[in-house]
């Protein structure tokens, strides 16, 4: 590594100087990506392997000479920035949204969609499966199918909680779809749970938000319900 590489300031402080110039958050859960220019996710990428490389060597693991662990640094920071947390360096997958023509006013229920995302304190796996029910009005935009799968894959390849998962879920579907009405139930296997810890393999999390004539309608909600449990 020249001189220059050794003193050059890591991209990921010139992105987090850009967000906070900008006044904005950059927990786990968010996106960052209107902050990332030209290749830095690549250079990003490289930090992160980087790093990984120190915390291997202190876990006292022989990375020289250990055929196996060789090459886990940069596998481990691909891994992350690419694939199970991209959704934090990714723009929103375009979403193509339709008028609704026929002024639809009935209850649809997308699901269950298979979601998998990483417990922000232990950077373990949540695998689990979401269900979105929509009233729509005659106001109401409409998506495709695929693309409810799109949007939820975006928002949980990300550190999460649970509870705000669904939430953040449910904020971008309501500003998209402007329904009457939105309700979605997650229920999902945490590997914090299941891998460490009290290590139960049969505790799951199920949690619920409701919007607009899903929370006041207790006759929908039940319908909604009643509807997600056949699937």
């Amino acid at each position: 590594m020249s001189q220059d590489e050794l003193t050059a300031e890591p991209v990921s402080a010139r992105i987090r100087a850009r967000i906070r110039a900008a006044g904005a958050r950059f927990h786990a859960n968010d996106n960052i990506a209107d902050y990332l220019e030209g290749d830095e996710l690549d250079a990003l990428q490289a930090e992160v392997a980087s790093k990984l490389e120190g915390v291997l060597e202190s876990l006292v693991i022989d990375t020289e000479s250990d055929h196996n662990t060789q090459d886990t640094a940069r596998r481990v920071a691909k891994m992350f920035v690419r694939e199970v947390f991209h959704g934090r360096y990714r723009a929103a997958p375009p979403v193509t949204e339709f008028p609704n023509i026929e002024r639809l006013n009935e209850l649809m229920i997308v699901g269950p969609i298979t979601v998998r995302s990483a417990c922000s304190h232990h950077l373990c796996p949540i695998l689990g499966k979401v269900w979105v029910g929509v009233m729509p009005n005659e106001h109401s935009n409409l998506i495709g199918l695929s693309k409810y799968a799109r949007l939820i894959e975006w928002i949980m390849s990300r550190p999460q909680i649970q509870e705000e998962a669904v939430s953040q879920l449910a904020d971008t579907l309501m500003d998209r779809l402007q329904p009457d009405g939105l309700a979605i139930v997650m229920e999902a296997d945490h590997f914090c749970m299941h891998w460490r810890g009290v290590k139960d393999m049969e505790a799951k999390m199920t949690n619920s938000v409701m919007r607009g004539s899903f929370l006041r309608d207790a006759n929908l909600r039940r319908e909604f319900l009643a509807l997600m449990n056949k699937g």
